[in-house]
């Protein structure tokens, strides 16, 4: 595969041309460890940056901080760049886990991932870089950037079973103007082979899939820390009574598994989902069957809109949206309300949850969201 590097990188076109500044954000995952040798290679003179977001139970079984700096550690040397490690463990609670907790309690689904990115990934970290001197920073994510008259356009990943536009809607175009996406244009296939042909030490490393900061623990042991449990009643929509849950902040909407009701109780054979909350009352509203109406939805409300873009979309277009990642894109059109916004789409949804982003895309533009309400 060498002889193929320079196809490769050809085929890598860099965003802004070289030689720039660019501090790279390494995780010691195998994304991020080849974004930073692509950018080395296309001739960028290039830093990595190790960053430290969560400090509570450091030592657990389920943080791998100190593992991955020493895989970070090792990447920069066999690529030939220098590396800091720096420490957001304070302003990530201040700024994303508070507001995580926040959602949680309210009886809504948050996803932090997103707001990481805008809080500390493309703003903290971003602060840092500028501070260091650096002209852009990278990171391992899938997405792409095209700069435009118009400002800078924040594109899907080539590979869109990849990509990660969804979770860097919130970015602003300041933030989106200075960050390089070196593995937009590739597929995650290959980003594989480039680590193990180059000899990465986590060439064979597993992707992380957990919370940014929760890893891969088990997530209802690890939120009853923080919030505390009140059991109350699982009803039907007709008020007929199921069970007992623990506390309406650990279920979400369209969860089927560990609600703790059997498929033959009260009703048919079919699956038990959750269908709503009911806060004032403490109530979880459940139902059978995974096309039950309840479960669908021909329209959202979103708030807290931010539109990477630039711009707010145009009311009567027809635009795709996601409300949830990794769903295919359905067909839309926007309505506004005042500070919210209403999506109003093609085909109903299943689950739609509060605290998820509603995120439009404009074919392979994506261009904002705002939060389910």
């Amino acid at each position: 595969m060498r002889a193929n590097f320079q196809q490769i990188l050809q085929q890598i076109h860099p965003t802004i041309k070289p030689p720039s500044k660019v501090v790279v954000g390494m995780s010691g995952g195998v994304d991020s460890s080849v974004a930073a040798w692509i950018l080395k290679q296309q001739g960028y003179e290039v830093i990595g940056l190790f960053m430290k977001n969560w400090e509570d139970d450091d030592d657990s079984e389920y943080c791998s901080t100190r593992q991955d700096w020493i895989d970070v550690v090792s990447v920069a040397d066999l690529i030939g760049i220098d590396v800091e490690a720096v420490n957001f463990a304070n302003e990530y609670k201040d700024r994303v886990f508070s507001e995580f907790l926040r959602e949680y309690s309210a009886g809504r689904t948050p996803n932090p991932d997103v707001l990481c990115n805008a809080e500390i990934k493309f703003k903290a970290f971003l602060d840092h870089a500028m501070s260091l001197g650096a002209d852009f920073i990278a990171t391992g994510h899938y997405a792409r950037t095209r700069h435009t008259d118009q400002g800078v356009k924040l594109l899907k990943a080539l590979d869109l079973t990849k990509d990660q536009s969804y979770f860097l809607h919130r970015l602003n175009q300041e933030q989106v103007s200075r960050v390089l996406f070196p593995l937009g244009e590739i597929p995650k296939t290959l980003v594989r082979e480039i680590a193990l042909e180059i000899g990465l030490p986590n060439a064979k490393k597993k992707d992380s899939t957990g919370i940014c900061f929760i890893g891969e623990r088990p997530f209802r042991e690890f939120l009853g820390k923080y919030l505390p449990s009140k059991p109350g009643s699982m009803l039907t929509p007709e008020g007929a009574y199921i069970g007992e849950h623990i506390g309406l902040a650990f279920y979400t909407v369209g969860q089927r598994k560990g609600i703790g009701i059997g498929g033959s109780q009260a009703g048919s054979g079919d699956a038990w989902y959750v269908a709503g909350k009911d806060m004032k009352n403490n109530t979880l509203i459940v139902v059978q069957g995974h096309d039950h109406p309840l479960l669908q939805s021909s329209n959202l409300q979103a708030q807290a809109a931010s539109w990477v873009a630039g711009r707010t979309p145009e009311v009567g277009i027809h635009y795709g949206a996601k409300t949830r990642y990794r769903q295919e894109d359905a067909g839309c059109q926007i309505i506004y309300q005042q500070e919210l916004f209403q999506l109003t789409f093609d085909h109903k949804q299943w689950a739609v949850t509060p605290g998820q982003s509603a995120v439009l895309y404009d074919g392979e533009i994506c261009l904002g969201g705002g939060i389910i309400v």
